[in-house]
Formats: C-alpha cells, sequence, structure tokens
C-alpha cells in the first residue's frame, strides 16, 4: 500500500507541531507495510533547523524548491498510490489538492492538523491555508485534530462529505521516562512555542507562580520567545530543543505546564501533542482546562487542572509522592489509548473504510 503525503514539515520540529507527529505515524504505517512519500517544500526556516532527514525504509521524504518542478514527481507518485493526504498549512495545499482530484488515486484525504484555527479564520472571514473556495468537498475523508462540535461544523460550513477525528499522539520509543538532567532541572517547566493566544493563561499559570515562589526553579523551552516577555530571575530559558531532548527535559522536571491555544481551548477537544509526550515521560502534568479534557484524562487522578494562579501554586505544593503517581497513571493511560501505532492503525482502518462509505450520506463520525 503506498500513501502519498503534501504536508507542512516533518524534517523540521521548529515552530510547529505537525513534524513529531507525521513521524511517528510514518514509522508505524511502515512497520505495517505501507510505502510513505512526504512532500515539504523547501523553507529557511526549517532548513535551519532540520532535526530529521531519513524518512523509515521503504519511505521517502521529498522536500522541493518549487511546486512547478516538482509537480511531474508528484503526479507520478500519485498515479501508483492507493491515498493521498493533503493537510492544513501546507503551502501548495490547494494546487496538491486540484492535482490529487485530477489524478487516478482512488482515496483523497484532508487532514487537518489545526482545526480550531481553521474554524475560527473561517468565523472571522479570513482566507484559510490550503483550503481553496470549494472547501473540503472534494475529498472522500476529512480527518480532524479536534472531535467534538468541529466534526459537524467542518461537514456544515466547509462541505466536507465524511469527517472523523484523528487526535494527536506520541512514540513511547522516542517519548519516555529517562534519567534526570541537571540542565534541564525545573520545578515547573514548559515547552512550546511562543504564542500570542496563550500569553495570558501562560502568565496566570507559569510566570506568577513563578513570582509567588521564588525559591523554585522555572524552565521555558521554545522559538520565537519575544524581548519583552516578562521574565523572572528564577525563569530560565532554552530558545530551542531538539525533539531528542524532550524526553529528558520532561523528566527532569517535577511538574510541566500545559497550555492551550486560545481557539483550541474555546472549540476543546482538542488535546496537543506535547500533552501526550509529556504524560508519555511520566511526568506529572498540570493543565489549563478546556470542553473535552475528560475524554482524555481524568483530572485528580492523572492530570492536574488550574485556570488561576492560586491552582498553579498549590499543585507546586503537591508532594513528590502524589507528582508521581499522577506521571505514572497519566503515562498507563495514554500508553493505552494514545500512541503513534494506535493512530497509525486508525488510520489505516479510516482509509480502508471510504471504499465503503462512497454512497453513503455525508457525516461526521462521533469524537
Amino acid at each position: 500500500m503506498k500513501l502519498v503525503i503534501f504536508g507542512l514539515t516533518i524534517s523540521s520540529s521548529w515552530g510547529n507541531g505537525h513534524a513529531t507527529l507525521w513521524r511517528g505515524l510514518c514509522r508505524n504505517l511502515t512497520s505495517m507495510g505501507w510505502s510513505v512519500v512526504f512532500f515539504e517544500r523547501d523553507a529557511p526556516y526549517y532548513a535551519s533547523a532540520r532535526d530529521f532527514t531519513r524518512m523509515p525504509a521503504g519511505s521517502h521524504l521529498q522536500i522541493y524548491a518549487d511546486w512547478d518542478e516538482i509537480a511531474p514527481v508528484a503526479r507520478a507518485h500519485l498515479r501508483d498510490a492507493d491515498a493521498a493526504i493533503v493537510t492544513s498549512y501546507c503551502p501548495d495545499g490547494i494546487a496538491a489538492t486540484e492535482m490529487l482530484c485530477d489524478s487516478p488515486c482512488p482515496r483523497a484525504i484532508f487532514y487537518d492538523l489545526d482545526t480550531p484555527v481553521t474554524l475560527a479564520e473561517l468565523a472571522a472571514g479570513r482566507e484559510i491555508a490550503a483550503i481553496g473556495p470549494r472547501g473540503l468537498s472534494d475529498f472522500d475523508l476529512v480527518l480532524s485534530f479536534s472531535g467534538g462540535p468541529a466534526l459537524g461544523i467542518l461537514h456544515a460550513r466547509l462541505g466536507a462529505r465524511r469527517v472523523a477525528p484523528l487526535y494527536g499522539h506520541v512514540d513511547p520509543d522516542v517519548h519516555r521516562p529517562m534519567q534526570r538532567e541537571p540542565r534541564f532541572h525545573a520545578d515547573l517547566c514548559y515547552l512550546g512555542t511562543y504564542a500570542a493566544d496563550r500569553q495570558r493563561a501562560l502568565e496566570r499559570l507559569f510566570v506568577e507562580p513563578a513570582r509567588h515562589r521564588p525559591d523554585l526553579r522555572f524552565v521555558i523551552a521554545g522559538a520565537q520567545y519575544p524581548q519583552d516577555f516578562p521574565w523572572t530571575r528564577n525563569i530560565y530559558f532554552m530558545r530551542h530543543l531538539p525533539p531528542g531532548d524532550h524526553a529528558s527535559f520532561f523528566s527532569s522536571a517535577r511538574l510541566t505546564l500545559n497550555v492551550t491555544r486560545a481557539a483550541m481551548a474555546e472549540m476543546g477537544w482538542c488535546p496537543s501533542g506535547r500533552l501526550f509526550e509529556a504524560a508519555a515521560c511520566g511526568v506529572a502534568i498540570l493543565t489549563d482546562d478546556w470542553p473535552g479534557l475528560t475524554h482524555f484524562f481524568t483530572p485528580g487522578e492523572d492530570i492536574l487542572v488550574a485556570d488561576e494562579v492560586g491552582g498553579a501554586v498549590a499543585a507546586l505544593d503537591a508532594t513528590d509522592v502524589e507528582l508521581a503517581r499522577l506521571g505514572e497513571n497519566a503515562r498507563e493511560r495514554i500508553l493505552s489509548n494514545h500512541t503513534s501505532a494506535r493512530r497509525a492503525r486508525e488510520l489505516e482502518a479510516l482509509i480502508a473504510s471510504i471504499d465503503a462509505s462512497r454512497d453513503a450520506p455525508a457525516s461526521a463520525m462521533e469524537a
């Protein structure tokens, strides 16, 4: 079986959450007998921070500079592909969609890894990257990183004929408990690219607790933080943390923070990849609240939830035994339900279901 993907990036984790997700999926799809060809446009900001260049044996990464130049190669791969996926934020998503729809490839799929952002842009009347004027009506299947109400909106507003969730996931061979490293030691850590719509929550749940507890060490790792970020003496910063260091980073903290982007928190049902990565490393997690959270975690049993400074400070005051229990429970839940291997099997089943659903009415599958 052959799968062609037109995506944002798999080669660089800098400033995006797509890359590590695709790495886990492609590795597991390949082990299941799939041949995967991933098309990625060469971008200078990714080229300067590439941390992945070799696909699993039997699959191929095609980095290209110009769509017109690569189009004949893409067209040739689509001729014998069993399925093809165009993703959100693919720089040539509209052109790739047109090529896919004109090709003999029997199964056309769109995967929105940024569903809440897509729907927020749609509500604001703005142009949506990678989606043309026909919306999503040309695809046999639309996959959504978000479940819940987002599925119905993709059907009603963008004409998706059939919608199903394909949530985030984690590769437990990459993200697992590691020995603590002194350079990553933290009482509370946070791993994430800077986003203006996360800033207020980050200040409530990270910066203000750092001010309340000057005796503790707080560490942020991520790209694009501005000069005027409200640093304190006990907040330490790492500009870019390669994926190979993520497990050690999480494992070296007593507690890690998850902050959800505004559009994702409002829509709900959209756990970040970082949330699953941290849980797989067995670290205790503090998160803001959002609709659908209890579908993935049980507050108080495998995760802590807070929306105000006091809740975050209380989490920091939990004992090591309490935090260790939370981390162990979260890891068990992730390994049971949210690994890359499980998502690869789900994706294979969804691709296989396209043929059976062609004559069925448009629908949004349950979250």
